[in-house]
């Protein structure tokens, strides 16, 4: 005799049963949501080469997706706005001036090699985005630190190239930088608005700190690595980062974080990038040991390195150490009791 009604599947899982709305789906898409007004402030002051930079970057990164999945004949997972993600990261990390190709071979290097060769979205060791820059700066490192200057919002294609903060800080000192720009509020407000060479993404920092306060309100982000990150700069940068000007000799507690702070790629590393759930650790002891291990060797590599900038290298070192910082502080078990033994 046929069930006249219809057998719904059982599914038995471990406990503890917790119910919830975000899917990685969700979490992807508001990520890229979150860093629409720093790409918007990006395609203002760099114009149609940093808009078409980061699309081919997110074009290259989903079809690379989609192509190996297909290959591979596993599911196509592309919906799930993580390839999209990496595409985004990684145009944003570029110099607007960059030739097409480019971004196509750091999306393959980030998406193919860094994830799917790894099993996949969460088997990554490193952030794909960083690796696939990490991958051009090494195979082209002339095309990857040429910067232009800022201009107004879809100019014509040519630009006119010139160092970034941190170059003109690591090369001709802090008053050569606030010669340039007037005097050091003006340049903090430059830096702030973000109307400076670097990176497409990396110059707005009024942008950045829009979309970090959103993932924060969301809670897709948490505290721990963000503050920890820009704290331990910020107080490397204050002890270390000050220069007698005539003798170049190091003054102690005469630098200036502030300036630190707004320049570079920190802002984007610190909150969208340092915080990859695959790639940093997952509790939030290991987390703020992780973010002070990336503020130190950024300032490290800045002030001491042969590059004016150390973001990528000290996340990319620091994901490293995160399953090792993982297994140093053992979360609680939920629901679990503690017994103490009675005293004899």
């Amino acid at each position: 005799m046929e069930a006249t009604k219809k057998e719904h599947e059982l599914i038995v899982t471990v406990s503890p049963h917790i119910k919830s709305e975000e899917t990685t789906s969700r979490i992807m898409w508001s990520v890229n949501i979150s860093l629409l007004p720093a790409v918007l402030m990006g395609a203002y002051f760099f114009g149609p080469k940093a808009v078409i930079t980061i699309a081919l970057s997110i074009i290259s990164a989903v079809l690379a997706e989609y192509v190996f999945q297909k290959g591979m004949n596993r599911k196509v997972a592309i919906n799930d706005g993580s390839a999209f993600l990496t595409g985004l990261l990684l145009g944003m990390n570029l110099p607007a001036s960059v030739p097409f190709y480019i971004p196509i071979i750091g999306s393959f290097v980030a998406v193919v090699i860094t994830k799917q060769l790894f099993g996949g979205l969460g088997f990554n060791v490193f952030n794909p985005a960083l690796i696939g820059r990490a991958f051009l700066l090494i195979s082209f490192p002339k095309l990857m630190t040429i910067w232009t200057t800022p201009e107004a919002a879809f100019v014509a294609f040519d630009a006119k190239t010139t160092a970034t903060p941190l170059g003109i800080l690591k090369e001709e000192g802090l008053s050569k930088l606030i010669e340039i720009f007037g005097d050091k509020i003006n340049l903090y407000m430059e830096l702030l608005k973000g109307h400076r060479a670097g990176s497409i993404g990396e110059t707005s920092a009024i942008a950045l700190l829009i979309g970090a306060a959103f993932l924060l309100f969301r809670r897709y982000i948490t505290w721990h690595i963000p503050v920890s990150f820009l704290g331990t700069a910020a107080l490397m940068a204050w002890v270390f980062g000050g220069k007698n000007p005539e003798t170049g000799n190091m003054l102690f507690f005469t630098g200036d974080p502030i300036i630190h702070l707004l320049s570079g790629g920190i802002l984007l590393g610190a909150f969208f990038m340092a915080t990859d759930y695959v790639t940093c650790p997952s509790v939030k002891k290991g987390q703020i040991i992780f973010g002070i291990g990336c503020g130190f060797l950024t300032m490290l590599i800045r002030l001491k390195g042969g590059f004016p900038e150390g973001v990528m290298f000290a996340i990319l070192i620091m994901n490293c150490f995160a399953p090792i910082i993982d297994r140093g502080f053992k979360t609680n078990i939920f629901g679990a009791l503690k017994i103490k033994e009675s005293k004899k």
